[in-house]
């Protein structure tokens, strides 16, 4: 399972992750999270860069709607 990038940091209160992109992510694609206390599978619903929505991204750091608590450090990968 190719990794993608690797979460910075979580806003608990919204539930969004900061996301450090290796390679390109679009909406409606399926991600896994992966760490110590993480594992769990979602579809990409929303991003945003500097709280703009965006339809896909690269590299760099993006903000992701998430489904479950994240923690800096654990990867995000696709499957």
């Amino acid at each position: 399972m190719p990794e993608i990038g690797k979460i910075t940091h979580y806003f608990d209160k919204i539930g969004v992750a900061v996301i450090d992109l290796k390679k390109e992510l679009k909406v409606g694609d399926k991600i896994q999270f992966k760490g110590p206390n993480t594992d769990f599978t979602q579809a990409v619903d929303s991003m945003q860069i500097d709280k703009k929505p965006i339809p896909k991204a690269s590299r760099g750091l993006i903000a992701l709607k998430v489904t479950q608590k994240v923690s800096a450090g654990d990867l995000v990968m696709k499957p």
